[in-house]
This record gives structure tokens, sequence and C-alpha cells, in this order.
């Protein structure tokens, strides 16, 4: 059995985190990736204490030799936790409970598990932290917060007293979901720090597309949140041909047969392929091989797929959602303003007529995008900007 500390960890600044979904996953999409970021470039003066699902999103299976346990990563350590199993959580606040912490940073707003249980813990004075950090990770956005309304809103007025209470800390990935967190709490304190990217400092170079029908994509969870319905409802009205490919888990059940219906009703010169999951290694290159990256999103707080696909040198057209609008009106993509099925289509139509020296243009133009955005991003770590501002 691990312990939480050690002895070599008495003057380092001791962290305990908490996310929904971790790897070896991926499903659970960006913020996987960017948590996984802040995990591995802890600096020497930090020890973590990570708790997470002992299984992928949508998956009823624990991984493999994981469950209960915990392991160690670099200057962290990760407890795989399966919230059903009581023995599992015994063990778990026994050690935790000995343990003074500096920070207690949730990854979650919503999560009944991974943030409303360690929250209430920190309450009650179960876990020992001197300060708490909470991500809301795009959950607070106009469109994901449209869904489940009703019930979020009740939450937020009861947990709203609670959050005071503890003196709440919020980290907002960009200047957009600080203004989303500020419009339902009103008090709160806000740091804003970019979410971490494993992505390399230049793009993909761009390739000269093969001549025929242009060729779009969709790489993403499929949940409302997401709008592939829009994309597939701007489809079914086109008159230029064009191949529309989609790759993701499917997170709503429900939602995603609501898709199919659509998909069965495409005119014969469109085709749609669901071609199921990617793993995070090969994302990159199967955004380079396509015209542009439909993305009509009802809200992101950062939009990870973003940024790997213009690191493809793959243009996004985009929602107005996202913190990346000016990043793609630079020349990443297109921005739609207003989610409508016609507008979609126009500009799809638009992207779909262009010859494949055009359309190598808009890629290369793309990669030009992020390279330069990739320029001025700097990779600070959330938890030293904490630490170093206590």
């Amino acid at each position: 059995m691990m312990h939480v500390s050690r002895d070599d960890d008495t003057q380092k600044y001791r962290v305990l985190s908490t996310a929904t979904w971790f790897e070896p996953g991926f499903r659970g999409g960006g913020p996987v990736r960017s948590i996984s970021a802040m995990v591995d470039t802890l600096s020497d003066s930090v020890t973590l204490c990570l708790i997470t699902r002992d299984r992928d999103l949508g998956s009823s299976v624990p991984y493999p030799a994981l469950s209960g346990r915990w392991l160690p990563r670099g200057h962290a350590r990760i407890f795989y936790l399966d919230p059903h199993r009581p023995k599992q959580w015994l063990t778990l606040w026994r050690q935790l409970r000995t343990t003074q912490f500096d920070l207690l940073y949730l990854n979650s707003l919503w999560d009944p598990v991974f943030s409303t249980v360690f929250l209430l813990g920190a309450r009650l004075h179960v876990i020992h932290a001197r300060r708490i950090l909470l991500a809301p990770r795009g959950e607070l956005a106009a469109g994901a917060s449209s869904l489940k309304r009703v019930k979020k809103r009740v939450f937020r007025i009861c947990w709203a007293p609670v959050l005071r209470s503890l003196n709440v800390l919020w980290h907002a990935a960009s200047t957009a979901e600080e203004s989303e967190i500020r419009d339902a709490f009103p008090w709160a304190r806000i740091t804003v720090a970019a979410d971490q990217l494993a992505l390399p400092p230049d793009a993909i170079p761009a390739a000269i597309p093969e001549p025929g029908r242009s060729c779009f994509v969709f790489i993403g969870r499929l949940s409302p949140v997401k709008n592939v319905d829009l994309v597939l409802r701007s489809l079914r009205e086109m008159a230029t041909p064009m191949n529309f490919d989609i790759y993701g888990p499917i997170e709503d059940v429900a939602y995603w047969k609501k898709c199919r219906v659509l998909i069965e009703q495409m005119p014969a010169h469109v085709q749609v392929r669901y071609l199921g999951e990617l793993p995070p290694q090969v994302v990159r290159d199967t955004f380079a091989r396509y015209d542009a990256f439909v993305f009509p999103t009802q809200g992101e707080s950062f939009g990870h797929a973003i940024a790997e696909s213009l690191s493809a040198s793959c243009p996004v057209v985009c929602s107005d959602k996202t913190p990346w609008t000016k990043v793609l009106e630079g020349g990443g993509g297109t921005v739609l303003h207003e989610l409508e099925p016609s507008l979609l289509r126009v500009e799809l139509e638009r992207r779909a007529a262009m010859s494949p020296h055009t359309r190598w243009e808009r890629k290369a133009a793309a990669g030009s995008a992020y390279t330069l955005w990739r320029t001025h991003m700097t990779d600070s770590n959330i938890i030293d900007l904490v630490r170093l501002a206590s």
C-alpha cells in the first residue's frame, strides 16, 4: 500500500486533486490531456495526490490492475477509485485525513463524487486543506448550463453558500470562462491561466489535398454540447458533393440515436461516416488529412480539439463560444456567430467549391495561425501559479 505522505515530502507544497477522468483513459477529451500535462510538469517543490475514477468515460470495466491502487507518476501519485466500493473509500479517507494539504484542486463543479464529496470533506474537516482551487472545466458555459438547466440552477443556489464559506479560488482557462464564473458567482475570486498543452511549437506542414470532393471531420465526444446534430442538419440541404467523417466516444446514447436518424436522411452526394474512437496519439495525423474541422460547439472553456486541429494545419469552422475567435478570424478558420443550419451550410458549400490549391492555402493559413498563437502561449503550471501567489 502506498502512503499519501513521505518523509522527503515534508517541506514540499502538498496538493490533493480530483479529476473525473484521467489517463490511461482518453474519452474525457481535452481536460484529460490538460490535467496530464499539469501532473507531468509539476516543479520539484510540489507533491500531488490525484484521485480519479478507475475506468474511462462510458466504460463499465476498470483499468487492468489499477482499481483501488496508488500509481506513482513523477512528483505525483494517482489513486484509481471505484466510487461504488466502500472499502476503497475507507482506505482512501484513512490516508487523506492524516495529511495537511496546502491546496485542494477540484476539476469539476457538478461532479457528485469528484467535486461535491471532496468539498463536503473539506467543509466537515475530514480533508485538511489550507486553500481550495476549483476549475469548472466549461460546465458554466451557456450551452453546457442549458443542459439539465433546472437541476443545475437549484444546485448552484444551494451550493453557493458552501463555496463562499470555503473561500474557494476559481481557475478559469480563459477570460471568457472568467466571465461565465463571474455571472454565476459574482463574489468569486478567479485566477485565469490557460490549460497546458502537450503540443509542438510548429504545425504539421499542410499537404496539397487530392482532387475531388472536400472532406470535413468532427473529432470529439458525441454529446449535445458539441452540436454534431447541427452539422448533420446543414448537410441534409447541401447541393455540393462532400464527405463528413465523425470520430469520438458516444457519451450520450439517446443523442447519438438522434444523429443516426439525421445521417440516414442524407442525400446521395453527401457521405457521412462514423469511424469510432481515436487514441490521442493519432488525433493530429487524422486532422491533417481533412479540409476542415467542423465544430459548432455550444461552449468550451478552452477547446483542446481546436488547438490540435490547427496544429495539424486543419482549418476550424467553429462557433464563437470558445476562446479561439481571434485566432480563427486571423487565418485559422471561420467563426459562426449564429448557430443556424443554413449559415453553416453556406460556409461548407463555400469550402466545398474551393480548388485543391485554395484548400491547401486555407490549410497552410491555419498552420501559420497556430504557430503564431503557440509562440505567444506560455505553459504555466496552475499549481505553481497558486503556490507562488500564496
